[in-house]
């Protein structure tokens, strides 16, 4: 057995070992721990140097931003200076006692040239890299302009259809009377005018302004007179100028040409060039076969025609010459095709003939016309129609029956198929000729015999009635109507009155208001492009109506530099035509296509509707939000 003792030196030697090796991890760590502490020192009080910087270059930019947005907006890397005792930003980055410094502004969107994102930093490298940094988002909310319309005049400066503008309450904007006179007491003392030559006038249309008319029961009467009529009150009538050489049957009227259904199996539609008395024909569309035009309209750059049973379409993308069929054939009819009316991508006809007075054609694809829809009434003959304005109404005029009704409102909402008869009006003994729908919920209908001037009351469409009329025992063959853009309304009736053949009759909803109007407002030049951004109507809206809006934003005429001349394109809130603005809301920008926003110039449009003619929506002012 051997026996270990442990003498007093080799205890020493042991605990000399444990020292060292203590003190060769502690005496390293308290240096790490001596040189962190000094940089740590070193590194906070950078830091702290390096937050004033940065909070300067802040202060900087909202100095700048609220003195000038311009010389703020320009994208690009900054740094602050002090100019005039106060802050203004150079290019670039900068060194301030060892820290750089920069200011980075940047867009956002990229259809908002009005918010920019500024990011703004301090680095320093010693005792080791690092840095402080912010991002902030700034608008020119604080110069954000308004352009504002609120008066009379600034009301009266745009566009008014109608409406009118009243000084009630420092301007406003309110449908217009629709006339200063009652549809329902109709009187003949606006003075007539005697149309050239003897001949028995057959046939109107009307624009504003402007009366067409045309002779065709015998040759005794000029072939068409283009009429003036004087925006005044009373209107007066004048001739323009006229053209002879055909019998007319029908004739449709625009600015610079009208069109004239004639008797000439080789022209049976011929154009009439307008632009300067005397007139001249510009052009002609000769339909298959040798029968006559019985009527034309035009929508558009196509015409469309009934010759007896058939209704042809042509081309009149350009006026002169011989104008091209479209639908090679056509479309036939249940009949004669007595009176055509297009609205939309449909053509209503009114067919003299026992099995179906009314046919919808379907004119979409104008190298196929189809027949979709009819209407049978009880047996009669189709004479005149009438379309309203969203092809949802037609009111059609039919021969006289001692055992049945003239007049009948049908439901074309829907197109195809058997079309409903929603209402009828008995003319108690006039026979038809024509009818016109007029503001105020009145239909106009004429004829000979009987009472020959009937208004009637259509606002309950299932129940109308007679609200006035007017014998004229020489018969009245036609009539039209125009409502004119100041609120004044008219029909025009061409008579059998050899002396006197146009008549004027005053109309209006007697002192109630129209149905329906739009102010369209003056242009607001912002001078440079600016970003459009809210739109604060003020309006009051009484049951029973309603106000609507649309804006338009639009680059300057490449010509004239400016906003003259330039076309709108009208949008809602989804940025398309389909959609209003219902109150205030947010403008949607956009930068292609024709609608624009940003851009220089602007514009908005009011819709005003009712359907109780006793009441308007008011317009007070509208607000537009914007900045550059």
């Amino acid at each position: 057995m051997v026996n270990f003792k442990l003498t007093r030196s080799g205890q020493s030697l042991i605990e000399l070992l444990l020292v060292i090796a203590f003190a060769g991890i502690v005496i390293p760590a308290l240096f790490t721990g001596f040189i962190s502490s000094r940089d740590g020192k070193a590194q906070t009080s950078q830091r702290l140097l390096a937050v004033p910087l940065l909070l300067e270059a802040q202060e900087a930019v909202r100095i700048v931003r609220e003195k000038d947005w311009n010389n703020f907006s320009v994208n690009g890397t900054y740094h602050p200076v002090i100019s005039a005792n106060t802050f203004s930003l150079a290019q670039g980055v900068e060194n301030v006692n060892g820290f750089t410094r920069s200011i980075v502004i940047s867009d956002v969107a990229p259809f908002d040239p009005s918010i920019k994102k500024v990011s703004s930093s301090v680095s320093w490298t010693t005792p080791y890299t690092s840095s402080v940094s912010s991002v902030v988002y700034l608008s020119r909310y604080l110069n954000n302009a308004a352009w504002v319309q609120t008066t009379e005049s600034d009301f009266n400066a745009g566009i008014k259809i109608g409406v009118t503008v009243t000084n009630a309450d420092g301007g406003e904007v309110v449908l217009g009377a629709g006339g200063g006179a009652n549809w329902c007491e109709p009187n003949l003392s606006i003075a007539a005018l005697d149309l050239p030559k003897q001949g028995v006038a057959n046939a109107i249309t009307a624009i504003q302004g402007r009366v067409f008319a045309g002779t065709g029961e015998n040759a005794s009467g000029v072939s068409f007179a283009n009429v003036n009529i004087s925006n005044a009150n009373p209107p007066v009538a004048s001739i323009l100028g006229t053209f002879d050489g055909y019998k007319t049957n029908d004739v449709f009227g625009e600015t610079t040409y009208a069109y004239l259904a004639t008797d000439n199996n080789s022209k049976e539609i011929v154009i009439i060039n307008l632009s300067s008395p005397p007139y001249t024909e510009a052009g002609h569309f000769n339909a298959p076969g040798n029968g006559n035009g019985d009527s034309i309209f035009v929508s558009g750059t196509t015409g469309y025609m009934t010759a007896g049973s058939k209704l042809y379409n042509f081309d009149l993308a350009n006026k002169n010459g011989s104008r091209p069929l479209l639908d090679s054939d056509g479309v036939s009819l249940a009949g004669t095709g007595k009176k055509v009316f297009v609205v939309g991508s449909y053509a209503y006809v009114a067919v003299d003939s026992t099995n179906s007075q009314l046919q919808i054609i379907d004119v979409s694809n104008q190298a196929n016309l189809t027949v979709v829809g009819s209407t049978t009434v009880n047996g009669q003959q189709g004479r005149d129609i009438f379309v309203n304005e969203t092809g949802t109404r037609v009111y059609l005029a039919t021969a006289v029956s001692e055992a049945q009704k003239e007049l009948f409102i049908i439901d074309v909402s829907t197109k195809t198929g058997s079309r409903p008869v929603v209402g009828s009006y008995d003319t108690n003994g006039m026979n038809p000729k024509g009818i016109t729908v007029v503001p105020g919920n009145r239909a106009i209908i004429v004829g000979t015999s009987g009472e020959e001037y009937q208004a009637v009351n259509i606002t309950n469409e299932e129940l109308p009635i007679r609200c006035g009329g007017l014998e004229i025992n020489t018969g009245v063959n036609g009539v039209a109507s125009v409502l004119e853009t100041d609120g004044d309304a008219y029909s025009y009736i061409i008579t059998g009155d050899a002396n006197s053949e146009l008549k004027i009759i005053a109309g209006g909803p007697g002192g109630a208001f129209s149905t329906s109007g739009t102010l369209e407002s003056s242009t607001f030049d912002a001078q440079k492009s600016a970003a459009f951004y809210r739109i604060y109507p003020n309006f009051q809206k009484p049951s029973q109506t309603d106000i609507a809006f649309q804006v338009a934003g639009a680059d300057t005429n490449p010509d004239t530099g400016d906003c003259t001349g330039i076309a709108f394109s009208f949008v809602g809130p989804d940025g398309t035509s389909a959609t209003r603005f219902l109150d205030a809301g947010t403008i949607p920008m956009n930068v292609s296509g024709d609608y624009k926003n940003p851009a220089r110039c602007f514009r908005y449009k009011a819709y005003l509707t009712t359907t109780d003619i006793t009441q308007s929506p008011t317009l007070y002012d509208v607000t537009v939000n914007y900045s550059p």
